[in-house]
This record gives C-alpha cells, sequence and structure tokens, in this order.
C-alpha cells in the first residue's frame, strides 16, 4: 500500500512541475510576443524615413559627340569645379 502513496507523491510532484513549466513558458512567450511587436514599430518607423529619401533623377546628358553618361544635379556640381 505505501508503493500507492509513493506513487501518487510522484505523480503530484510532476504535476506541480509541470504546471510551473507551462507557467513559466507563458511568460517566455510573452517577452517574445512584446518584442515581436517592438520590432514591427521599429521596422514601421524605418519605412517611414525611407520613405522621406529623395533620390535626384538620373538623365543622359552628352558633354561632346562620344560621350554619353548618365548624371544627375548633384554630378553638376563636381563637375563645374573640376
Amino acid at each position: 500500500m505505501i508503493w500507492v502513496i509513493v506513487f501518487v507523491g510522484i505523480a503530484l510532484a510532476g504535476l506541480v512541475m509541470l504546471i510551473c513549466y507551462a507557467v513559466w513558458l507563458a511568460h517566455k512567450a510573452a517577452d517574445v510576443w512584446s518584442e515581436v511587436d517592438m520590432l514591427a514599430v521599429r521596422a514601421n518607423e524605418l519605412a517611414q524615413l525611407v520613405a522621406q529619401i529623395e533620390v535626384p533623377e538620373r538623365a543622359f546628358q552628352s558633354y561632346g559627340p562620344a560621350d554619353r553618361t548618365i548624371t544627375a544635379e548633384i554630378d553638376r556640381g563636381i563637375r563645374d569645379v573640376g
């Protein structure tokens, strides 16, 4: 009869450990989802910043009969100085 009490005690201890593990795992999962949510917020902020970047439009301009290069407004300032 003592072996029944021993196995019931082991089963109860295992059940308590299982409940503790489930609570710990739920807390860890909540932390991960919180970080994923923060990552989504940061990605949205990055997308808004990237959308604000204005790149000058490139156009074909020839400086001579055989010279066909792609330049932009920013390149003209460099060529005029040199």
